[in-house]
């Protein structure tokens, strides 16, 4: 039972990786097609400032789905989970929601939110750094 569980396990991260390299390659086409659109058909070799936003929001986005399917390929090959990779992606993303927020839109509360969930994140990035491993001896790094 054990060894049929860990075969659907290793399927379902198999499925998994497809579907973010799916993710990818869409991201990475719309990020160029923002791109040449904003550079060559709109206004020549001048980009406005919410086409810098998106473009800034798409190349993140491509960069935490490649650092996910690392995340994934590393479980599987190691059975190990990368817990500072997992808090780095965290950061990345919140990171990613304060660049594209819509300034018409902002309020109060996201923000503070926003600014808690930041430093929370970079706080305890900081302690897993300093700490070194402390998940070694429980199959988690």
């Amino acid at each position: 039972m054990l060894e049929w569980l860990q075969k659907f396990e290793r399927a379902i991260y198999l499925i998994l990786i497809a579907l973010l390299i799916i993710v990818v390659i869409f991201s990475v086409i719309e990020l160029a097609y923002i791109m040449f659109a904003g550079i060559w058909l709109e206004s020549r070799f001048q980009l406005e400032n919410f086409e810098l936003l998106d473009l800034l929001g798409y190349f993140l986005l491509v960069l935490i789905v490649v650092e996910l399917l690392d995340t994934i390929k590393v479980y599987i090959e190691k059975n190990e989970i990368h817990v500072e990779v997992i808090v780095l992606l965290a950061i990345i993303a919140v990171a990613r929601k304060v660049i594209i927020l819509d300034p018409a839109k902002l309020d109060f509360i996201l923000l503070v939110g926003l600014g808690v969930l930041f430093i929370s994140l970079a706080g305890g990035y900081y302690l897993i750094k300093r700490a070194g491993n402390p998940f070694k001896d429980w199959g988690v790094s």
